[in-house]
């Protein structure tokens, strides 16, 4: 019998090979050894222990590690923009007020930065590295749950402990114990902070009756920071500095019990939120610049994105957070989205860490803040946070929106 006739595939193949003097079959050989474009960017190297073991190089090199560490070294670089700008980066306006064209004055126009963290931080260590930024004036507006809140005073009273993960449910109710992650907290603490708002909330209440003061939120948070009077705590600190501290939902925990027995011991303390939502509102419509911290999700970060969309975005942007956006939740939505709402300005650089933030927020303040203060550059003293577009600006900004070709000023 003949042979069997090759397919049409692999006559082209024979033929090409016939033709090139090249056996492997041509198809196989364009696909696997397709030709690469040159690149000009930065080559993946990470760090070479044989130089010994310096942290700040090893942070470095994070640039060029891959991965969330790349994406954790453009959040230390996304955060020293957020310091380093200044009006004076700005061209004077052909509109500006006098006052403001002023080199040395634009020079202290500076990013008016939030920082909106989820309670289970205030539960584990990053308290203190909270603090920290609140206790040196390095964040100007700050966003928690009630959680975020309490947690804080309570641990001015007694702290928190190291447990496991495993633990069971059962076991630890009996003992009177509550879980937080791998963390205990004695519920004995909570009747210690019981005792200690009692008689907060009766002297609050006083001056509602008495003087006519309308608490807030936050107002009732700056008391708080002022009552506990401890500088372990964040509260005490944004009291100290006078640095507004809003959480929109404070009954939700502790501190909710806390009115709720109040209110049948003596009814009517009021809270006004109406007013808690136009002050935080204001406080983005006044900057010139804002730049956001967002530790986590849920209400503190639309809490906080949703006040910025009042000024058409923020300037720049850092979320750290393990959620993901495969099912639609404001906590997994990565910033493009927010770009889509307002709430991120068209031309900024945002930037999301996928992690835990107990990993890589210690890491950022090492990186930016409190080096800057190591260094002895850290002046907070004389900034401008609010100042007003002129007219000219505005029209400038209103047209980026229609016409952004990218990378913030």
């Amino acid at each position: 019998k003949g042979r069997a006739r090759a397919s049409p595939l692999r006559a082209r193949a024979m033929a090409a090979a016939g033709a090139t003097g090249d056996p492997r079959p041509a198809i196989a050989a364009d696909a696997v050894l397709m030709k690469s474009e040159t690149l000009s960017a930065p080559t993946v190297e990470g760090y070479d222990f044989n130089r010994g073991v310096d942290f700040a190089a090893i942070l470095d090199t994070y640039a060029r590690t891959g991965f969330q560490a790349t994406n954790l070294f453009m959040a230390f670089d996304e955060i020293e923009r957020m310091l380093d700008w200044s009006l004076a980066d700005v061209p004077v306006a052909p509109d500006e007020e006098d006052e403001f064209k002023d080199p040395k004055v634009r020079e202290r126009v500076r990013t008016k930065i939030w920082l909106s963290y989820t309670s289970n931080l205030i539960s584990s260590g990053l308290r203190e590295s909270i603090r920290f930024l609140a206790q040196h004036s390095m964040v100007q507006v700050m966003i928690s749950t009630a959680g975020g809140i309490e947690e804080d005073l309570i641990k001015c009273l007694a702290p928190w402990y190291i447990g496991d993960f495993k633990l069971t449910g059962h076991s630890l109710r009996k003992r009177g114990l509550n879980r937080i992650g791998n963390l205990l907290a004695p519920n004995d603490h909570y009747c210690a902070f019981e005792d200690w708002m009692m008689g907060v909330l009766g002297r609050m209440h006083d001056e509602q009756d008495r003087d006519n003061v309308r608490w807030t939120p936050s107002t009732m948070i700056h008391r708080f920071g002022k009552e506990i009077n401890n500088e372990t705590s964040v509260c005490y600190w944004a009291y100290k500095n006078n640095i507004p501290m809003f959480s929109p939902a404070l009954t939700d925990g502790s501190i909710g019990d806390m009115l709720y027995f109040h209110s049948y011991k003596r009814e009517g303390f009021i809270l006004d939120l109406v007013a808690d939502i136009r002050a935080i509102n204001d406080q983005a419509v006044k900057a010139r610049k804002t730049g956001v911290i967002v530790l986590g999700g849920g209400l503190v970060k639309h809490h906080c994105m949703n006040a910025n969309l009042m000024r058409n975005g923020a300037d720049f942007c850092v979320y750290v957070s393990t959620a993901q956006e495969f099912d639609g939740s404001d906590s997994g939505a990565n910033p493009d989205e927010a770009i889509s709402w307002g709430k991120i300005r068209v031309d900024a650089r945002p930037v999301k860490v996928f992690s835990d933030a107990t990993l890589v927020l210690p890491l950022i303040i090492a990186k930016t803040f409190a080096k800057r203060l190591g260094e002895g550059r850290w002046n907070p003293d004389g900034r401008i946070f609010n100042k007003s577009f002129t007219a000219t600006e505005t029209e400038v900004e209103k047209r980026k929106v229609m016409g952004c070709n990218g990378g913030a000023s």
